[in-house]
C-alpha cells in the first residue's frame, strides 16, 4: 500500500526533509497499521535530523502521534480495526499518513480526548510525569524553577506543578511568552534575555535557591541552573534545545552546594506495559480533570515538516506543535 512519510538521507539542516512515497506492506506479527491522523513535533526530532543522535539512513522522523489501527497483525489481540490510539516511542517514522508499529506501543486514547490533543501529549505529557513525579519526586510545596516553562513541556510542566501545590519559577524569552507561563499558572517569571536567572531566582527564595531546576534548554542555561539551585538540590537535565552540555567537571557540583544531577531520558521510564499504562493513565486523568490545558500554538501540513522544524530550532513556537497529514 503506497503512503506517504518525511524521510531524510543525510542529517543537516531542515532542508534535508523530503515527502516521500513509501510501500507500506501489511503488518507483521504483533504490529498494527497506524492510520495517522495528527503528529506531535518534538526537539528530539531536530536531534535525529540533525545527527545529534545518529539514525541509520535513509530514515524517517517523529515519535509522537494519535490515529487509527487501520489493520492489524498475527497475535494482536488487545486492538481492533478502528480503535483509536496513540503512539510515543517506537522509533521514528511518525512523520507519515501511516505506519506499522508494535501494538505493545500504542495506548487506547479515551473519547473525551481529541486527535490533536493526544498527538500534543502522547511523548510531552509522559515526559512530564515521569520528570516531575518519577524522576524528581516534587514534594507538594517546593518551589522548582522550569526553563522554557512558555515550550510544549514547559506549559504542562507548569501546569503540573501547579496542580501539586508548588511554587513555580518559569524562564522564558520575551513578554509574550512570558505571558502564556503566567497564564499557565507560574508565580514568578524571569525574561532570560534580559535578566540574571540565578541572581532573580536567589531574590526570589531569599537567597536559598530552588530544590529542584527542570532544564530542557541545555548549554546556554547550564550555568545559570547551576547556581539557582539550592544546597543538596537537584537539576534534571533533559533537553539540549541551545545545544548539549558538556565538560562538567564534578567538582563544580560540590561547589555549588553538593548538587544532583540526572539527564534522564522518558524512554527509561517506560520500559514495559506495566510502566507505560501507569504513566498514561495519570497523564490522561491529569488532563480530564482540568489540571492540564494541552494548548497547541501551531499546525503545519505534514509536508511543511522543515517548516516547523525551522519555527521551533528559532524558538519562535508556543506550546505545542503538531503536523496534520
Amino acid at each position: 500500500m503506497t503512503e506517504q512519510r518525511i524521510e531524510f538521507s543525510a542529517t543537516g539542516c531542515p532542508e534535508v526533509l523530503r515527502l516521500v512515497p513509501i510501500d507500506l506492506p501489511p503488518p507483521a506479527a504483533g504490529e498494527v497499521r497506524l492510520r495517522i491522523r495528527a503528529i506531535g513535533v518534538n526537539y528530539i526530532d531536530t536531534y535525529h535530523r540533525g545527527g545529534l543522535y545518529p539514525l541509520p539512513l535513509p530514515s524517517g522522523l517523529g515519535v509522537e502521534a494519535a490515529g487509527v489501527v487501520e489493520a492489524v497483525g498475527a497475535g494482536v489481540t488487545a486492538l481492533v480495526p478502528g480503535q483509536r490510539v496513540g503512539l510515543s516511542g517506537g522509533g521514528p517514522g511518525s512523520y507519515a499518513t501511516a505506519r506499522n508499529v508494535p501494538a505493545d506501543l500504542l495506548v487506547p486514547l479515551p473519547d473525551d480526548i481529541a486527535d490533536e490533543t493526544a498527538a500534543a501529549l502522547m511523548l510531552k505529557g509522559s515526559t512530564v510525569e515521569a520528570l516531575v513525579e518519577r524522576c524528581a519526586k516534587v514534594q507538594p510545596g517546593s518551589t522548582v524553577l522550569v526553563h522554557a516553562a512558555a515550550g510544549g513541556v514547559g506549559l504542562l510542566m507548569v501546569q503540573w506543578l501547579k496542580a501539586l501545590g508548588c511554587t513555580v519559577i518559569g524562564t522564558a524569552g520575551g513578554e509574550a511568552k512570558l505571558a502564556l507561563a503566567r497564564q499557565a499558572g507560574a508565580d514568578h517569571l524571569i525574561d532570560y534575555n534580559h535578566e540574571d536567572i540565578a541572581a532573580r531566582v536567589r531574590e526570589i527564595t531569599g537567597g536559598e535557591g530552588v530544590p529542584v531546576v527542570f532544564d530542557g534548554v541545555g548549554k546556554d542555561t547550564w550555568e545559570a541552573s547551576l547556581a539557582a539551585t539550592a544546597v543538596r538540590g537537584l537539576i534534571v537535565s533533559f533537553g539540549n534545545a541551545s545545544g548539549p552540555v558538556t565538560g562538567v567537571g564534578l567538582g563544580a557540583l560540590a561547589a555549588a552546594g553538593s548538587l544532583f544531577v540526572t539527564r534522564p531520558t522518558v524512554f527509561h521510564y517506560q520500559r514495559d506495559a506495566a510502566e507505560r499504562a501507569a504513566a498514561f493513565a495519570r497523564v490522561f486523568a491529569m488532563v480530564q480533570s482540568g489540571a492540564l490545558d494541552v494548548r497547541i500554538g501551531q499546525r503545519f501540513a505534514l509536508a511543511d515538516a522543515a517548516e516547523a522544524h525551522r519555527a521551533l530550532e528559532s524558538r519562535a513556537t508556543t506550546g505545542s506543535t503538531i503536523l496534520m497529514p
